[in-house]
């Protein structure tokens, strides 16, 4: 009850949106959450998996990124190393493999799955290739300093992908062999370092920070301009846009520390405190 009445006053100032629900993940939980109520509709955790091997139990301690993908599933990394596929509806998991310090994906045409992971001497700094319909094999790898985004844009079928000074976009390539790959096309600077949140801004943008500041990049004109409610803003892990509303969800590290307890939000403004918890990244889904 005294959790339920937190999230009720933190959240008064925020109106409920209609149509989404906000998918959170940090920990070794990913859910979805009615940011009104604080009523959960999903929940997963590897170490409840009853299909999961016994050696992803630990994969997902620290899970870094949380995505829903076509066919009602949601995409899942973890910085422990860990990346999962699984059914919304029923949490059972479709897909596992090992990347190192995993830190986001996407789901690509033909059932292939994008990650960028990042820093780590052995298996990181790479973005990778798997089957999303065999568990753990990989197809493809390339050089990807601190892997940090990536974001499959089907209208202009290219992978934008973060890392640490750039951000990439790559064509898809030999993508009806058993041996696709990824082709680097161009690639954009970023106005300061530290790239590490990527996610849709609307039609025609990315939304893209760094460990001082937020852009927007305009995908048709590549250029980076400061976001209209989050520029100049330090540590921001996530920031998401509701499709209808125009409201932004984000989480903001709290020094010093790379999580915080804390959904924030703009247009309008307002905060949810979810006490006790490590949260990392939150995502508008619209609700089930």
């Amino acid at each position: 009850m005294a959790l339920f009445l937190l999230l009720a006053v933190s959240f008064a100032a925020v109106a409920e949106p209609q149509t989404h629900d906000l998918l959170v993940c940090g920990w070794d939980e990913v859910y979805i959450l009615n940011p009104a109520t604080g009523r959960k509709s999903f929940s997963w955790k590897a170490a409840e998996r009853p299909e999961l091997p016994a050696r992803y139990k630990d994969k997902f301690r620290t899970t870094d990124e949380c995505k829903l993908v076509e066919g009602g599933r949601i995409l899942i990394t973890a910085s422990s190393d860990g990346v999962a596929l699984a059914e919304r509806r029923t949490g059972r998991t479709t897909f596992w493999g090992i990347c190192a310090n995993a830190h986001s994906a996407d789901l690509l045409p033909g059932e292939r799955i994008a990650v960028a992971c990042s820093v780590r001497e052995a298996g990181g700094n790479r973005l990778a290739l798997f089957d999303a319909r065999t568990p753990e094999k990989e197809l493809f790898s390339t050089e990807l300093y601190s892997g940090h985004g990536a974001v499959w844009d089907e209208t202009r079928k290219l992978l934008w992908a973060l890392g640490y000074g750039e951000l990439r976009a790559y064509a898809l390539s030999d993508w009806e062999t058993p041996r696709p790959s990824l082709k680097l096309v161009n690639s954009y600077k970023l106005p300061s370092g530290g790239g590490h949140e990527l996610s849709p801004g609307g039609d025609s943008h990315l939304v893209v920070s760094g460990s001082r500041d937020v852009w927007l990049f305009d995908r048709d004109n590549r250029e980076f301009k400061p976001h209209p409610q989050l520029a100049e803003m330090h540590g921001i892990k996530s920031a998401s846009v509701e499709p209808e509303s125009g409201r932004v969800a984000f989480t903001q590290a709290e020094p010093p520390h790379w999580w915080t307890s804390k959904i924030q939000f703009r247009n309008p403004e307002g905060v949810l405190t979810r006490e006790g918890e490590r949260l990392y990244k939150v995502r508008w889904v619209r609700r089930d």
